[in-house]
């Protein structure tokens, strides 16, 4: 590999968008040589995951979550058969070559019944009683996972090379194999021996692993697979396809005749649009690109003219503003207070502790002489037990929680004078009060803690303070 290629993942909503992706990405107006050069990696199609696991956002119960639930014997098999219909309904609609769809049809029938074995005889050995199969429950939604991903790369093969193209289907999954390997040695072997200049890749999102990649990156396992591809492979350049520009705030929100396409930015943003939530990169993912001085393109899968946004190690703007606002609407405000606390060491550590023990995701945090406040991605429930165990290990101390939301204005540089004052003489005229405000000597973000209730005013205050009247902002950057 010379680094020469690009390497380029298309998510799940992109993939279901067959048509539009085909004109825009992964044909388009390519012809020959053209094709070529590119791996392409490929997550589930829109919906598919949620099926096989759990809805992302409303938790309805996909195969895994019923069997793990065990509260009827045939509820995991119904959803399963659930799976497969949607499966067979989704290649009914891409294929109009008979043959192509009978051959998509049997591999997700293949994959499927193998899937379906496995937990049948999982289900016998749980029914005993005396065995334990909670360990293997892991291994199960590993396998799981990557149906989606197995189903999405090979009919995506297949239709390519029904329009021409050499494509070949790279099954990462390692489904039915047992001697599982390191990620990078999987990717390394796959595709040490392929062709870029003649053919066109098309890889799993998912990757079966010795580590796991559903427990080690929950969702974001597509992103990791394709960072990694990138790096082992010295890519040119990593291009994430999505559904969006990536704007200098939530067009539903501010308005699509308001936000702007950032258009160039750096890692550092990304790092921060990771840690507030943003579907930018993975954070995980980022790092490997920003390491190996990859750069990372955002493109919008339904303007195909456009280049999209850049993302490099060494971007900084040409003169200071601020790129996006976004946040997050609710967060949990964790305060612990104790008197005793000046001069002293330990009371952070513990609850960095108990914070990791919890599982909490922390976004940021502050402290003073005898207060220290985390801003926590977390719900209620998982909180409260933070705090019982903190109690019982300060029982001096004032700990409590409450929901905030955070707004942030983000950028590769934001040391432009009077900016924090600008911030703060928006969100009052909008009749915002700030909770709490962070300022990063860094210069790349201000954090401003406001009530759930006035995030969506705030959001909107801040871009047209910081944004919509910053004259570094070009008019051919509006996202309308």
């Amino acid at each position: 590999m010379t680094g020469t290629h690009s390497v380029e993942k298309i998510g799940g909503t992109c993939m279901a968008a067959t048509t539009t992706l085909f004109d825009n990405v992964l044909i388009g107006r390519r012809q020959g040589a053209d094709l070529y050069g590119r791996i392409i990696v490929v997550s589930a199609y829109a919906g598919m995951t949620d099926l096989l696991l759990e809805h992302k956002k409303s938790g309805k119960a996909g195969v895994y979550a019923r069997f793990v639930a065990d509260d009827d014997p045939d509820g995991w098999r119904c959803a399963m058969a659930e799976v497969r219909n949607a499966m067979h309904d989704r290649n009914s609609r891409l294929f109009a070559r008979p043959k192509s769809l009978k051959d998509a049809n049997r591999f997700v029938d293949e994959r499927i019944d193998a899937v379906e074995t496995c937990l049948d005889d999982l289900a016998r050995l749980r029914s005993h009683g005396r065995f334990c199969v909670k360990e293997q429950l892991v291994t199960v939604r590993e396998l799981l996972a990557g149906l989606g991903e197995a189903h999405s790369a090979h009919s995506t093969a297949l239709l390519l090379r029904d329009r021409g193209v050499n494509a070949i289907f790279i099954d990462l999954t390692l489904w039915d194999r047992e001697d599982m390997q390191q990620l990078d040695e999987r990717i390394t072997q796959a595709l040490g021996s392929v062709d870029l200049s003649t053919t066109l890749p098309i890889v799993t999102g998912y990757a079966g692993c010795t580590d796991g990649m559903v427990r080690r990156y929950a969702r974001g396992y597509s992103e990791m697979t394709f960072s990694r591809i990138a790096v082992l492979t010295g890519a040119r350049e990593a291009v994430i396809h999505k559904e969006f520009h990536l704007s200098s705030a939530d067009p539903k929100l501010v308005g699509t005749d308001k936000a702007r396409k950032i258009g160039r930015t750096n890692y550092d943003v990304a790092d921060q649009l990771a840690n507030l939530g943003m579907e930018a990169i993975h954070p995980g993912a980022g790092r490997g690109l920003r390491q190996t001085d990859i750069p990372l393109r955002v493109r919008n899968t339904f303007d195909r003219e456009d280049e999209g946004t850049l993302i490099c190690s060494d971007y900084v703007s040409d003169t200071p503003r601020v790129e996006i606002v976004t946040g997050m609407r609710q967060i949990q405000a964790l305060q612990f207070f104790e008197q005793d606390m000046v001069g002293e060491k330990g009371y952070d550590a513990a609850i960095l502790e108990a914070l990791t023990r919890h599982g909490v995701w922390i976004v940021s945090k502050s402290s003073n002489a005898n207060t220290i406040t985390h801003y926590l991605s977390a719900d209620s429930g998982a909180v409260a037990r933070v705090i019982d165990d903190l109690q019982a290990l300060y029982p001096d101390a004032a700990i409590s929680a409450q929901p905030v939301a955070m707004v942030s204005a983000i950028g590769s540089d934001i040391a432009r004078p009077g900016l924090v004052q600008d911030a703060l003489r928006a969100l009052a005229a909008a009749g915002i009060d700030i909770i709490a405000m962070q300022h990063q000597i860094r210069n790349v973000d201000v954090q401003f803690i406001v009530d759930t209730a006035q995030f969506d005013g705030a959001v909107c205050a801040l871009h047209a303070a910081l944004v919509e009247t910053d004259m570094g902002w070009t008019e051919e950057r509006r996202v309308a």
